[in-house]
């Protein structure tokens, strides 16, 4: 982790001191995730309710610019005016660099089949099994740590080798003795549980855009 990371880290447990507990928990969260895209693995994303709007808010801040520019590299761009057969000069200029992740929530007519031919409770579990490659990593939001569909994702991504990182509260539940990193932070309350996510998931969002698109 290079100083101006490990600046955002330090920063966020600055402005939420009831987190400091978690610091060690978080970077290591961060770097089974850089760990991952060095790889050329992907994130997959869930969670239910206000979870659900957190797994598609992170997708949101790393599929494309979050505080930072991040152009397409000049081999790309020549390659996208070679290929365009209407010449538009703002199409590659209007495109962003981005680090591959999926949330499992958005996907309504996949889920709602699954939930009406199969059963809700595996409706996650079945997008680890068709999108899930070793060396990806799943991370469950569960304020709780019990959801059932995110813990029953969490099994099949274990069983397909891939990494697990639970953001939860309370005491980290079940989704606690599956995960291989568990952000827990330290409130009770399904709301004051969500308001500490948030500042979590946006500094692990800044660490990895600093580490892949400083320049």
């Amino acid at each position: 982790m290079n100083e101006k990371v490990r600046a955002i880290l330090e920063e966020l447990v600055t402005r939420y001191p009831s987190l400091a507990g978690q610091k060690a928990e978080i970077a290591k969260a961060y770097e089974i995730l850089k760990n991952c895209y060095d790889r050329g693995g992907k994130l997959l994303i869930a969670g239910n309710g206000g979870s659900c709007a957190d797994s598609e808010h992170i997708v949101g801040e790393l599929m494309k610019g979050f505080c930072k520019k991040r152009p397409l590299p000049a081999d790309l761009l020549a390659r996208i005016a070679a290929a365009d057969p209407d010449p538009d000069e703002r199409l590659a200029s209007k495109l962003q660099q981005g680090l591959p992740a999926i949330a499992l929530t958005g996907h309504n007519a996949l889920s709602t089949a699954f939930v009406n031919d199969v059963d809700a409770e595996y409706a996650f579990a079945q997008q680890i099994v068709g999108y899930g490659r070793q060396g990806d990593v799943f991370l469950g939001i569960t304020t709780s740590g019990n959801s059932r569909n995110v813990l029953r994702a969490a099994a099949v991504a274990k069983a397909m080798e891939l990494q697990v990182i639970a953001l939860t509260g309370r005491d980290g539940g079940r989704i606690r003795g599956l995960a291989d990193c568990a952000v827990i932070v330290p409130e009770q309350e399904t709301f004051k549980i969500q308001e500490l996510h948030l500042p979590v998931y946006h500094a692990l969002c800044l660490m990895l855009e600093e580490t892949y698109f400083s320049n």
